[in-house]
């Protein structure tokens, strides 16, 4: 099962990184390769098991399903129900940790998937530079780092 994990030091508090991430439907808000989203069945984005729909930029449309949240441990985990890749079981999570040393806070993301083995290493790489990184640093800009 491939895994794929990018982590990175936000200069911000933890508090307010959670703040701009923690809905699940803030992407677009957040995260550039994003156009727009919505929670399907006008459930509350923070209840565990809404569904988001959302297109990339390029049109692609993606539905992922929220699995876990959790104000008190800062993160979100998320699993894709659709999307345009070529993989499957796909599952991730988004986790803030406070760093004591300074107003910044340390920030990663994970994901674990079944796919062919021919698709592995464009997948991983893709997933980890192009949505994981790219969402850091969308973070770090708008936070000023």
């Amino acid at each position: 099962m491939p895994r794929v994990y990018v982590s990175s030091v936000i200069d911000a508090s933890a508090a307010k990184v959670w703040e701009r991430v923690r809905d699940f439907n803030a992407l677009p808000r957040w995260h550039p390769r994003i156009r727009e989203s919505r929670i399907e069945d006008a459930l509350p984005s923070d209840k565990v098991g809404c569904i988001r729909n959302f297109n990339l930029q390029n049109g692609d449309n993606i539905r992922e399903q929220l699995v876990g949240l959790s104000d008190y441990d800062m993160f979100c985990s998320y699993s894709m129900l659709e999307g345009p890749m070529p993989l499957s079981e796909y599952v991730a999570t988004l986790r803030l940790t406070p760093i004591s040393d300074g107003d910044r806070c340390f920030i990663e993301w994970s994901a674990e998937f079944e796919c062919d083995p021919s698709n592995e290493e464009d997948l991983v790489n893709g997933i980890s530079t192009n949505v994981f990184q790219g969402g850091f640093d969308a973070l770090k800009r708008h936070f000023g780092g």
